[in-house]
């Protein structure tokens, strides 16, 4: 049965409320019970944001996650904020490039992902997002890059379509990093 219960942190401009609707619109694609619940600091660009992505079989009734399964941090102050909101046996996906510790606790699954990096190899370092999102999939199985692809195409747009490729290409990256590493 499908339940996951995910938070996506970093700063305003990282992409963690984008990853974070990506997920929901993915689960709503394959009829699940979705709830996406954006939260943003004093600042969009640079402050600090976060959102919840609930994904269940069962239907959904609070925005508020007390523990989640995965939480994914894109910058130390996420990581200091949320890494003891992960319930027992959960999974941390940890961006490497701006993180510098490790996580504290061992009752988990942690991931260590150069996000920031892959993506400067990449020739964008605003498809950090992605590439820690391929990590996340394919670690998961929830969704195929396909649908994300699809999704995104229609969240960008016609203004940002020439994107598309680049964000795929990053999506496959996050994936094969994960599967050189973690398999």
């Amino acid at each position: 049965m499908i339940s996951e219960k995910i938070i996506c942190a970093g700063f305003g401009g990282q992409g963690v409320m984008l990853i974070g609707q990506l997920l929901a619109y993915a689960a709503n694609e394959r009829g699940f019970n979705t709830l996406w619940y954006p939260s943003y600091g004093p600042e969009t660009r640079g402050g600090t944001a976060n959102c919840s992505v609930t994904i269940s079989e069962n239907p959904v009734n609070s925005p508020v996650i007390s523990k989640a399964d995965t939480i994914i941090v894109m910058n130390k102050p996420s990581l200091e904020k949320f890494e003891n909101k992960i319930a027992p046996l959960g999974k941390l996906f940890i961006n490497s490039s701006l993180i510098d510790q490790k996580t504290s606790r061992t009752d988990i699954e942690a991931y260590y992902i150069p996000a920031n990096e892959i993506a400067g190899k990449l020739g964008n370092f605003k498809v950090a997002n992605m590439i820690i999102l391929g990590a996340y999939l394919e670690k998961t199985h929830l969704f195929d890059d396909q649908l994300i692809i699809k999704l995104l195409a229609k969240l960008f747009g016609e203004s940002k379509a020439h994107l598309i490729a680049l964000n795929n290409e990053a999506l496959v990256a996050g994936r094969n990093y994960f599967n050189k590493n973690y398999r």
